[in-house]
């Protein structure tokens, strides 16, 4: 894989190029800045920009002004390799939090590693009604420690408005849900997302979440997609390094809260 030519893609398709990820979400593009604006159940933030150092901290005052205006706590999705290189400094100077550091990891579908199952016991099931849903955002919840409300709402709003554009998926250990995991499919573009995957205490290290990587990648070479992205924790990055995923840069959550 060419690194660099795959992350210019990346930027341009992903990043500058961006779409809504949900049907109550728009794309605003404005000065050298690409937002995404939601509801309060939905992502707001920052997904691009192309700043230099003497403009960068208007651009982050105009957006805190922005989304404080909206009463919205936002994101600034800030990759390795952004400008200015300071901009991570200027981000926590103007008020924002980072978040744990990840690794943005792409594969080309056609050399991945698709041939990983669910161990006995484990069968895998497609999303697509309130009750998967709910089962979904169970697991994220017991996975991650985190509330699942906002994502119950994103998922189930996408599943009703444009089903073709996610793929979620749960792993059920008997009636138990222990793992679950989606796929964002951006039209247009060579890529598709995969987010949110995880694996409740007790059931990790046994393949589940490498499996769940491979059905969605399967799925992804069905609808014709050439590239997989994932923003990866350190515990997710070995697993797809074996699938044949690639690292590119990092990427760091910054979240401003008003």
């Amino acid at each position: 894989m060419d690194h660099a030519a795959v992350l210019a893609l990346f930027d341009r398709d992903m990043r500058e190029g961006a779409q809504p990820d949900g049907p109550d979400a728009r794309v605003e593009r404005v000065g050298r800045i690409v937002r995404q604006v939601s509801s309060e159940h939905g992502w707001n933030g920052v997904v691009w920009s192309d700043l230099d150092a003497a403009g960068a901290d208007a651009a982050i005052g105009e957006q805190i002004a922005h989304f404080s205006g909206l009463g919205r706590e936002f994101e600034w999705k800030l990759y390795g390799h952004d400008l200015p290189v300071d901009l991570g400094q200027r981000l926590r100077a103007a008020g924002f939090v980072g978040r744990p550091e990840e690794t943005l990891m792409i594969g080309e579908v056609a050399d991945l590693n698709l041939d990983a199952e669910p161990p006995e016991g484990v069968r895998i099931l497609p999303v697509t009604d309130s009750s998967g849903v709910d089962l979904v955002a169970q697991v994220h919840e017991k996975a991650f420690g985190t509330d699942g409300s906002r994502l119950r709402h994103q998922l189930l709003a996408r599943l009703t408005a444009d089903a073709d554009t996610v793929v979620a998926v749960v792993a059920l250990a008997g009636d138990t849900p222990v793992s679950a995991a989606r796929m964002e499919l951006v039209p247009g573009t060579r890529f598709a997302g995969l987010w949110g995957g995880g694996t409740v205490e007790g059931w990790r290290g046994r393949g589940i979440y490498r499996a769940l990587v491979a059905h969605r990648a399967r799925a992804a070479v069905d609808r014709g997609y050439r590239y997989l992205q994932v923003d990866a924790m350190s515990s997710s990055r070995p697993i797809l390094e074996r699938l044949g995923f690639e690292p590119l840069t990092t990427t760091t959550p910054y979240v401003y809260t008003p």
